[in-house]
């Protein structure tokens, strides 16, 4: 495939970093055009950037020119596919703005998560969702040339639906009870103070509960010509913030509607290779990979499987409150941020959906979406 143009929004911050770090030797995308905020804009981005990752901030995009954070008035042309890591409020103004201008926004930000025509996907669990973009590129305030907004989920929900999807496809998901415990790395840099967090557990996130409960049903939903139709099970999240550099550790108890066995899970998560054959680069070969060890996963050992885009699963056991419980870990900055988009756009370009940006209305016409095993 010819290597695609790509800017980010919001690249100086933690995720934005992520996206670098995935993104610069991509053989589907090229990193053209950085932005961030009025007080970086023009500067380089060594300049702007105090990077924290653990591999070499790249030298062509250290000496790269940071543009202005809007549509218009860059020095370099805009490339037409846009990764946004951008705060939620900052989204929410800046997002339709640049699909507005034909471009396709993968967005990681929470703001458009659950607006109705706004896919919200994770390419394993439910990418038929994409169907909406039909809908969502022909609206005319969003300037009628084909640009849309595309989101991944909150980084505690992905590795749960992972590792959920296959058992709510084979035995239904009545409730869940999930208590999270989240690396200080999803808080961004400077994240939580040092003395806030060590030999400590913070009980609260902002908003953190209410997405995750939310998000679930969305992504676990069923689509249908109205929209999407959301899960119906109860879910319940406790989440809490841990003294764990990177990797969502998450204790989930459910009932399902069909009774399982014990076998028959595990053969519903080995068996779970919806984009097998897709040869997506980002794509880990097996999206949920069962550890039986008896105090595994952990996030230090586990966070990386699948180059940081799998969802590790552990401890499966019957639960005496509802009917099973295990423990799922995912890597939040990889597989539950910049790894998620860049996995999303992959599957937009396998499907013509990044073909026809920025064209008139008229003449936009996207495939039928078609990500199956």
């Amino acid at each position: 495939m010819e290597r695609r143009r790509v800017g980010i929004l919001g690249a100086t911050g933690m995720v934005g970093q992520r996206f670098i770090q995935l993104l610069s030797n991509h053989p589907w995308f090229e990193i053209a055009w950085l932005a961030a905020s009025d007080r970086s804009a023009g500067k380089t981005y060594a300049e702007a950037c105090k990077w924290k990752l653990d591999t070499p901030l790249p030298k062509r995009i250290a000496a790269m020119t940071l543009q202005p954070n809007v549509p218009e008035g860059s020095a370099i042309e805009l490339p037409k596919i846009i990764f946004a890591a951008l705060d939620a409020d900052i989204a929410r103004e800046l997002e339709p703005k640049f699909a507005a201008a034909g471009c396709a926004v993968i967005s990681n930000s929470s703001a458009f998560r659950m607006t109705a025509d706004v896919p919200l996907v994770v390419p394993e669990v439910n990418s038929d969702h994409l169907a909406l973009l039909e809908t969502q590129s022909s609206r005319k305030d969003r300037g009628g040339r084909g640009g849309y907004i595309v989101t991944n989920p909150n980084c505690s929900a992905i590795g749960l639906v992972l590792a959920l999807k296959p058992l709510e496809e084979k035995f239904g998901i009545e409730s869940l009870f999930v208590s999270t415990m989240q690396a200080v790395s999803g808080a961004g840099y400077p994240g939580v103070a040092s003395l806030d967090i060590l030999g400590n557990v913070v009980p609260f996130i902002k908003n953190e509960e209410e997405k995750l409960q939310e998000e679930v049903g969305k992504l676990l939903g069923k689509r249908k010509s109205s929209g999407i139709e959301l899960l119906d099970a109860k879910v319940s999240a406790h989440c809490n913030r841990v003294a764990v550099e990177d990797g969502h550790t998450e204790c989930v108890s459910m009932k399902l509607k069909k009774k399982a066995t014990r076998e028959e899970i595990l053969a519903a998560w080995s068996e779970f290779l919806p984009l097998q054959g897709q040869h997506l680069p980002t794509a880990p070969e097996q999206p949920v990979e069962y550890d039986e060890g008896v105090d595994r996963p952990q996030p230090r050992l586990d966070r990386m499987r699948g180059h940081g885009m799998a969802a590790t699963v552990g401890r499966l056991r019957e639960c005496t409150l509802l009917d099973w419980k295990f423990v799922v870990l995912s890597h939040n900055t990889i597989r539950g941020a910049a790894g998620a988009a860049v996995l999303n756009a992959e599957v937009l370009a396998l499907l013509g959906k990044l073909d026809k940006l920025g064209v008139p209305l008229e003449t936009f016409s996207a495939k039928a979406v078609a990500v199956t095993a």
